[in-house]
């Protein structure tokens, strides 16, 4: 355990009886509802002046996806517990009330910054290829790839890592033991939750791919085929024992024993890949995050298998030679030096990025101030460059849109930014018989075959190609920036390849802009991912500014919303401000 952070035992702290939960169920219903009647769910991100105000406290900030883990993680800061408790009890909890992106079925990245000043750490609790995986695996013999085997198959499902990245946090950096961090999920499981309107409509729109899996539709509907609809109480008893076995036995009541073989009885009817040896070998790995610095921040991101700190400090040290400020919040001329330096970068994905224990990645290279300086000279100032024109540069030196994030920091200024997924809503859609939860689908965040885009039109090269026992490349960028060694701003999102300029965004908004954090959250969002050549923007964008980004030769096209941020700002004064974003109805920052 981590001296570094508070120590202190919560054997009675946490809800162990269902009425306590009820209590809490029925408050986080309560405050939905009322936040629904003054704040309208979103439809379009409208940046006025500073209307929007975040939630502020002084002695602890949760910003999640969901309130009920928000409410969760809230009680444990109450009770005495630290940041990486809170964060791990959210995660948990997410996983019942959030079954379309919350998971054990997954992975992901969280990264912790202590109050201390010493040095961020990075886990790396990604999903790995099972050892049987090929190179060509969802290609036919022809060498094409075939449309959805790395996505709505048994094939799709990459070795989870979200429990043993959990417990490894809890144990490197926690006070509470796993049993407690799973307390209030296991309850949520067993006594059940009230569905949202979010909640009943995605399983209505996932309907017709869900229902494919007996299991599934036992799971999320009910015995006639219906969707569980809002206000309803769902329960999930199969969930509650898969996880009171974690409780029980630490991380191999998940990796060995009755789960597994649950796991690998699935695999074995369908002709998936994951072993109990796969499962067994399975371990989360410490990293280095990624660091750089713009304007006198210092930017600590996720380091590679994630693409997304790498490309942030990548696109920031590009952007840091233009006057942001002075050109103005999305104006023609800051969309256009943003959309250019975006569009440098994912070439630079697609040659370069995989996992650094299988290949050599130039991350100095990458996020060295001298090559962005390179890369600027090529962006003119009244011209888009195509996309076709755009290579891969050469840096030296080598070395979801269903994803959730939550932010958390305690009154001891420990932070922590944490990102996980089962990749597409609801993953691959299948349940594990048994088990209640489902499988992650991240087999197809691998080159399928090099050269050929994923479900999110991402290009993958060599470096991210399938390999047994191998984590694939992901955009996911748990992201703290601190200023004058101290934790300032706790961000990060879902959104597939959108996560990483959402995250970049909300940075410069706050940096750049002088925004508070929820209008920061708030404000209209653009993107560009190289192929297709394109910039996406949101409702919000003036028209005006689109003619001129056009006039320069630009492609712009309308999206729905982009990413559902959670994000913690902290005052020079300590206070905590926390900012949720309005694109996912369900999410809240709350503090005391």
């Amino acid at each position: 355990m981590d001296r570094g952070l508070h120590q202190q035992t919560m054997e009675t702290r946490l809800p162990g009886r269902s009425g306590s939960l009820q209590t809490l169920t029925r408050m986080a219903c309560l405050a939905l509802c009322l936040a629904t009647l003054t704040t309208p769910v979103f439809s379009q991100a409208i940046l006025e002046g500073e209307r929007f105000h975040p939630a502020s406290a002084h002695n602890g900030m949760v910003a999640t996806s969901h309130t009920l883990a928000t409410e969760v993680a809230l009680k444990v800061l109450k009770d005495g517990g630290n940041a990486v408790d809170a964060a791990v009890t959210a995660g948990f909890a997410l996983a019942v009330t959030q079954p379309r992106s919350g998971n054990i079925g997954g992975g992901g990245f969280m990264l912790i910054s202590k109050g201390d000043g010493s040095a961020p750490e990075a886990i790396d609790y990604r999903e790995k290829a099972p050892s049987a995986a090929t190179e060509t695996m969802y290609q036919d013999e022809s060498g094409n790839v075939i449309q959805n085997r790395s996505r709505f198959t048994h094939l799709a499902a990459g070795v989870p890592g979200t429990v043993a990245g959990l417990a490894m946090a809890l144990e490197r950096h926690g006070t509470l033991s796993l049993k407690q961090a799973l307390a209030p999920a296991i309850e949520l499981a067993r006594e059940g939750f009230i569905v949202p309107q979010r909640f009943s409509e995605g399983l209505e729109q996932a309907r017709e791919r869900l229902q494919r899996w007996p299991a599934t539709q036992a799971t999320f509907y009910k015995k006639d085929g219906s969707a569980w609809k809002a206000g309803e109480r769902f329960r999930q008893p199969e969930l509650a024992t898969t996880l009171q076995r974690i409780a029980d036995e630490g991380v191999k009541g998940f990796y060995q024993g009755e789960t597994a073989q649950l796991i690998v009885e699935e695999m074995e009817r369908h002709g998936g890949l994951i072993t109990r040896q796969d499962l067994i070998d399975y371990q989360p790995i410490v990293r280095a995050p990624v660091h750089g610095n713009y304007r006198g921040y210092d930017i600590y991101s996720m380091s590679p298998p994630s693409s997304g700190g790498a490309h942030i400090v990548q696109i920031l040290n590009i952007l840091e030679g233009f006057p942001i400020r002075e050109l103005g919040h999305n104006s023609a001329d800051t969309i256009h030096y943003m959309a250019e330096a975006m569009k440098l970068a994912y070439a630079d994905r697609s040659e370069y990025l995989g996992d650094t224990d299988y290949v050599d990645v130039p991350l100095k290279g990458l996020t060295s101030k001298p090559y962005a300086e390179q890369l600027r000279q090529g962006i003119k100032q009244d011209k888009a460059r195509p996309a076709s024109d755009i290579r891969p540069g050469q840096p030296p030196g080598y070395e979801s849109p269903e994803t959730t994030h939550f932010s958390v920091v305690d009154k001891w200024g420990n932070a922590v930014s944490n990102t996980y997924t089962i990749n597409f809503s609801y993953g691959s859609g299948i349940t594990v018989e048994g088990a209640g939860f489902l499988l992650n689908n991240e087999m197809d965040d691998f080159s399928a075959k090099p050269g050929v885009p994923n479900a999110y039109g991402l290009i993958g090269g060599e470096a991210n190609k399938v390999e047994p026992g191998k984590r694939m490349l992901s955009s996911m960028s748990p992201t703290i920036v601190r200023k004058d060694n101290r934790n300032f701003l706790v961000t990060g999102s879902p959104g597939g390849s959108r996560i990483i300029t959402t995250t970049l965004q909300v940075i410069m908004n706050v940096i750049d802009h002088d925004m508070n954090i929820q209008t920061a959250v708030n404000a209209p969002r653009i993107h560009h991912q190289w192929l297709p050549d394109q910039i996406r923007i949101e409702q919000g964008v003036s028209t005006d500014t689109v003619r001129l980004l056009e006039g320069r030769g630009h492609k712009v096209v309308t999206n729905s919303a982009m990413g559902a941020i959670q994000s913690i700002m902290i005052g020079e004064d300590g206070t905590l401000y926390g900012g949720a974003d309005p694109r996912r109805s369900t999410s809240s920052a709350m503090g005391y």
